[in-house]
């Protein structure tokens, strides 16, 4: 194996660069002035500060509200789902599973633009109620327009997770369960639940983490009236031009990450 690790430091160097040095750059950023020269770095704590603020506070409080909302409707909508293809004969997953799956070949900013066209007051959605007789319904521009997008967006990242799991599992404790006298909901809530906790936390931490980073639905979707941290952070670098502010919040989300992932991952481990 040895005359194989030389291959490695192509990607070890590669890595370093594009993942490594933009970190310590976020970093240096976060933790100084604006204007600094490159030799006269004046640290401060000021951007971190500045975070606290009600206005920025508010925006990460309605981040983790539409993530959380976010998260629980792709578990609820995508367990069932998941459980449903897993019970297919396996030719049929592979092709249902491809079907999930094939949207997320198409860019999301162009999937975006369709839900706008789906959901605007001139779109097909009112149109066909129109024709019903029913009263167009406006859509656009509210938190239903960006809860849909980010469901329909990630709801992907829930399913196929938990379908790994499912198929994974071994059916002879399912038929055990039901030898020993349990009946169909005992077996779900006290085997297939339970084994599928790993794929179901995966799923919970992908959507979650999606759902509160992202800034292109909440922009499009939201008509600019929605500021997620996303957002705000693209704001920060795009617009203000604030490069300090933006990378204390880069480096606070990314914290956050972390730590959601600690959390799912000791929960996992628990189970």
């Amino acid at each position: 194996m040895k005359q194989y690790r030389n291959l490695i430091k192509p990607y070890l160097v590669w890595a370093f660069v594009i993942i490594v040095i933009p970190l310590i750059l976020i970093a240096l950023y976060a933790f100084t002035e604006d204007g600094n020269e490159v030799l006269t770095f004046s640290f401060t704590l000021e951007n971190f500060r500045k975070f606290l603020e009600a206005t920025y506070m508010s925006v990460i409080f309605k981040s983790f509200k539409l993530g959380i909302l976010t998260t629980l409707i792709c578990l609820g909508l995508g367990y069932p789902l998941a459980f449903i293809i897993s019970k297919c004969p396996e030719k049929s997953q592979n092709l249902l599973i491809l079907l999930v799956t094939i949207p997320e070949w198409i860019n999301m900013l162009l999937r975006t633009y369709a839900w706008m066209n789906l959901l605007s007051d001139n779109g097909i959605i009112n149109r066909l109620l129109q024709l019903l007789g029913i009263s167009p319904v406006t859509m656009m521009y509210t938190d239903f327009s960006v809860l849909v997008g980010l469901i329909c967006n990630f709801m992907p990242f829930m399913i196929i997770p938990i379908h790994t799991s499912l198929s994974k599992m071994d059916k002879s404790l399912i038929e055990a369960a039901f030898d020993l006298g349990a009946n169909k909901f005992q077996t779900f809530t006290k085997v297939i639940w339970k084994l599928s906790i790993p794929g179901v936390l995966n799923g919970i931490m992908m959507v979650f983490l999606l759902s509160i980073s992202t800034f292109v639905i909440p922009k499009l979707l939201g008509g600019g009236q929605y500021m997620l941290i996303g957002n705000l952070i693209e704001s920060q670098f795009i617009s203000v031009g604030d490069w300090n502010f933006g990378s204390a919040i880069s480096l606070i989300l990314a914290v956050i990450i972390l730590i959601f992932m600690s959390l799912m991952k000791k929960m996992d481990k628990d189970e």
